[in-house]
């Protein structure tokens, strides 16, 4: 009976030692491997989340290298490679040549490839697909994230997955930013985008449309962009928004790994977050920016004005200011905006408070995160050319100082959200 137990000891063992590899997915492509459309081989990332692979949106669409959600029945695609260059027929393949991934067509011509120009690596380089849904390309012995040659979350198609980071790589010098599908049936790349603008003031994202500025997120105020309040905190959610010396971008992870999140802009025009669990049937709306068709467009008032949809007409000028053209104004014309009642003296100025306000653009604003909004006053009054002063960060009650010299452009207020604005006023328009 000795030698019964024994062998079944064995084959025990054989099966323990060997079940991972019966009962798991492959998520890594070795450089002697690849996917084509003819043999539907797919990778699946650790955790069965994702799934990459080649797709079609319809029976007479040409062919994609994509990822997906692999649980949900509806097909959810979050990134697209050869989104500009599709396959025209299901002849596809992926796979590593050289130290680069590419897909060649039914020819054996590249219509993709991840274009490295790097030198030749030590080591065989593997494709991997990683448990958050990162494409990357890897020395085959160097797991660390700083041994990525290549990774799909540089390259963004219409979606923002928890990990990835949305703005300015400093070091790459990469701007990842959104573009939509051109329609629900084609990846193409459409006309709308959504892209961070570091040039000058406080980073802010735009939503652009065939890249013209459409809607303005607001700066960072250390909890969310001001002009996304609907952005809260969820207990499930941690939101970052990065800026240093390596990079300028926001991200966002998952506390709850049951729960899927994503941000995506859309080809009607939105950016919204969205959310499901991998049970449920759809994905539930979160937010969506713009979310009012008045208020939310770029410079919908004009300069010194603001937009407040309780009022009609729905743009006023600000506390001292008048329109700049009343026939226009009249006329619900506002794009004109306004102008003071009385000219700024420089010595004798004060402010008044605007509460729950979108603060307005900053391209001409300057920051200094080191005072406090006392000193930022001082500082304002003793600035000819300061039109106005914010806290920088709302937290703890409110740190750091923005100081706009110049017009003030896109402001709006709302209901119960936005920060205080000091907009300085001649001392004739206080009362």
């Amino acid at each position: 009976d000795n030698s019964y137990t024994l062998s079944f000891l064995l084959v025990f063992f054989v099966m323990i030692l060997f079940r991972p590899a019966l009962s798991m997915y492959f998520n890594t492509l070795s450089s002697t491997e690849s996917l084509t459309i003819s043999n539907n081989r797919t990778l699946v990332s650790p955790g069965d989340v994702f799934e990459l692979g080649f797709f079609r949106t319809n029976s007479s669409s040409p062919w994609y290298l994509g990822i997906w959600y692999k649980q949900l029945s509806e097909r959810t695609y979050v990134w697209v490679a050869n989104r500009d260059s599709p396959l025209s027929n299901a002849m596809g393949i992926l796979k590593i040549s050289g130290n680069n991934l590419v897909i060649l067509d039914h020819s054996n011509k590249s219509v993709w490839s991840t274009n490295l120009t790097r030198g030749n690596e030590r080591s065989p380089v593997v494709a991997e697909l990683l448990a958050n849904g990162n494409f990357v390309m890897r020395d085959s012995n160097n797991n660390d994230a700083s041994g990525f040659l290549w990774q799909s979350f540089d390259y963004p198609t219409d979606t923002l997955l928890p990990e990835m980071e949305l703005g300015y790589d400093l070091k790459t010098r990469l701007n990842r930013f959104l573009t939509s599908w051109k329609n629900s049936d084609d990846p193409s790349s459409g006309e709308i985008s959504y892209k961070l603008d570091t040039q000058r003031g406080l980073p802010e994202f735009y939503l652009l449309k065939d890249g013209l500025r459409a809607q303005r997120s607001g700066p960072w105020n250390g909890v969310k962009f001001s002009g996304i309040p609907k952005d809260q905190k969820l207990n499930y959610m941690v939101y970052n928004f990065i800026e240093n010396s390596e990079e300028v971008a926001y991200t966002f992870r998952m506390t709850n790994n049951s729960i899927y999140s994503r941000i995506q802009v859309s080809p009607a025009g939105f950016l919204a977050r969205l959310t499901t669990t991998p049970t449920a049937w759809e994905w539930n709306w979160f937010w969506y920016a713009p979310e009012d068709p008045q208020c939310d467009v770029y410079k919908t008032c004009g300069p010194y004005a603001y937009c407040d949809l309780n009022t009609s007409p729905l743009c006023n000028c600000i506390q001292g200011f008048k329109p700049k053209n009343r026939q226009q104004w009249d006329m619900s014309n506002p794009s004109g905006g306004c102008i003071r009642k009385t000219p700024l003296s420089c010595s004798g100025d004060g402010y008044i408070r605007m509460k729950n306000m979108k603060l307005p653009e900053t391209t001409m604003a300057v920051v200094d995160r080191s005072i406090g909004v006392k000193e930022c006053e001082k500082m304002c009054l003793s600035d000819c050319n300061c039109t106005a002063f914010a806290n920088a960060d709302i937290r703890n009650g409110g740190t750091g100082c923005v100081i706009w010299t110049g017009e003030l452009e896109d402001i709006r207020n709302y209901f119960d959200d936005g920060q205080d604005l000091y907009v300085r006023l001649a001392a004739a328009d206080l009362v």
